[in-house]
C-alpha cells in the first residue's frame, strides 16, 4: 500500500528486512522495558514533580517492571507479542520509562548490551531528555547505531519556552535544539515527541511549529494530542478548575483536520510514527475518543489525506520550489 506520508510501519518493514534480509515481511516489533531510571525534573536536578502531564503508569505494559531483569523484561515482552503478532521475529529495545540516558554511560552499557544480548533483538530505542546527554553518552550511542538499529527519542513537546515552563520540563527549546544537532552529526537517529493542545496553546502557535521542527534534524516523530491523565499535576489543575490552565483539547475530527494542515508543512522524509497518544479510558480524566485506538486513528488520517487530497510535505514543496525559483531568478539579475 502506497501512504500519502512517510508510513512508521512502512520503514520498520524495509528495516526488518536489512537487517534479516531472509525474513523480508516479517514484523520488527518494540519491546518495551522499564530500566528504573528517574528524569532531573522529578529528583531535584533541575525540579520536582516531574511534568505536569505525565504518569508512566498510562502507557507502560503489564509486563514492565523494574524489579525485573531486562532479560526477564524481553522474554516476557516477546512471549506477548508473539500471541499478538503473530508475524513478530525480531525485536527493538524499547527503552521508553522515564529518562533512559539518566546515568553514567558504563550502567548505560550494562543494560543496553543486557537487552542486545538477546538473539533476537536487532536494535534499541532510547526514550530521553536532551538534559541526560552528554558527549560521552552521545559517542557511545553513535558507536552502537554501527552495528544496531539505534534511535534516540528525545522530547521536544514545545517549541515555547513559555509552555515548557508551564509543564515544568526544566529545560529551553534551544536546549533541545542544541543535542538534537548534536546527535544527528554523530550519526544518530532522532526521533522527536510533540504534544499539541498544552496549556496556552492556540492553533496558529501549534502550526508555526512545524517550521521549528523542519530545522531539526529529526529522523522521525510521534505526535500526542493533549491528554488529561490520572495522577498528575494537570488532573489537578483541570478539576479545581484553574484559571490559568487554558489546554487545548480537541473532538477527534477538528484534530485530524489540524493534523493534516500540520503535515501538509512537514518535511516529507521525517517518518511519522504516530498523530496521537493512546491512553487506557481508565487512566482519563478529560475528554476520551469514543475508545478509537491508535490504528484506526491513523486509517481516518490517511483517509483524511485522500479526501483532501493532500500528502506530507506538499505545502513544504511548494515553498520551497518557489525560494529556489526566487533564488535564481535574483541570481540571475545579480551576474
Amino acid at each position: 500500500m502506497k501512504y500519502r506520508y512517510n508510513n512508521y510501519s512502512q520503514n520498520l518493514i524495509q528495516q526488518s528486512a536489512l537487517l534479516n534480509p531472509s525474513g523480508f515481511g516479517s514484523r520488527l516489533q518494540k519491546l518495551t522495558i522499564d530500566a528504573g531510571f528517574s528524569c532531573p525534573n522529578r529528583d531535584g536536578a533541575v525540579g520536582v514533580g516531574g511534568c505536569t502531564f505525565c504518569s508512566n503508569d498510562a502507557f507502560n505494559p503489564s509486563y514492565c517492571n523494574p524489579q525485573k531483569s531486562i532479560t526477564q523484561q524481553i522474554q516476557e515482552g516477546k512471549d506477548f507479542h508473539r500471541f499478538r503478532y503473530k508475524r513478530a521475529a525480531r525485536y527493538l529495545a524499547y527503552f521508553q520509562a522515564y529518562s533512559n540516558t539518566y546515568a553514567p554511560v558504563e550502567t548505560l552499557k550494562t543494560l543496553y548490551e543486557e537487552a542486545l544480548s538477546d538473539p533476537d533483538v536487532v536494535g534499541l530505542v532510547i526514550g530521553t531528555r536532551c538534559d541526560c546527554l552528554d558527549d560521552e553518552k552521545l559517542n557511545y550511542i553513535a558507536e552502537l547505531s554501527k552495528s544496531y538499529y539505534v534511535v534516540l527519542e528525545i522530547g521536544v513537546q514545545s517549541c515555547y519556552n513559555d509552555t515548557l515552563k508551564l509543564i515544568n520540563r526544566g529545560h529551553t527549546f534551544e536546549d533541545v535544539e542544541f543535542w538534537i544537532k548534536k546527535a544527528a552529526d554523530l550519526g544518530i537517529k532522532v526521533g522527536i515527541h510533540l504534544v499539541f493542545g498544552l496549556p496556552n496553546d492556540t492553533r496558529e502557535k501549534m502550526l508555526a511549529q512545524v517550521h521549528k521542527i523542519n530545522e531539526l534534524p529529526a529522523y522521525s516523530i510521534k505526535i500526542h494530542q493533549m491528554q488529561i491523565i490520572k495522577n498528575t499535576k494537570m488532573e489537578q489543575q483541570f478539576l479545581e478548575n484553574d484559571p490559568n490552565f487554558k489546554p487545548l483539547l480537541f473532538e477527534l475530527d477538528e484534530y485530524l483536520d489540524f493534523i493534516v494542515d500540520f503535515v501538509e508543512q512537514l518535511r516529507p522524509d521525517i517518518i511519522i510514527e504516530r498523530i496521537a497518544g493512546e491512553v487506557p479510558p481508565r487512566f482519563q480524566v478529560g475528554p476520551v475518543w469514543g475508545g478509537v485506538r491508535n490504528d484506526q486513528i491513523m486509517v481516518r488520517f490517511e483517509k483524511r489525506l485522500t479526501d483532501r487530497n493532500t500528502f506530507q510535505g506538499r505545502l513544504y514543496l511548494q515553498l520551497n520550489l518557489r525560494f529556489l525559483s526566487f533564488s535564481e531568478t535574483t541570481s540571475k539579475h545579480t551576474v
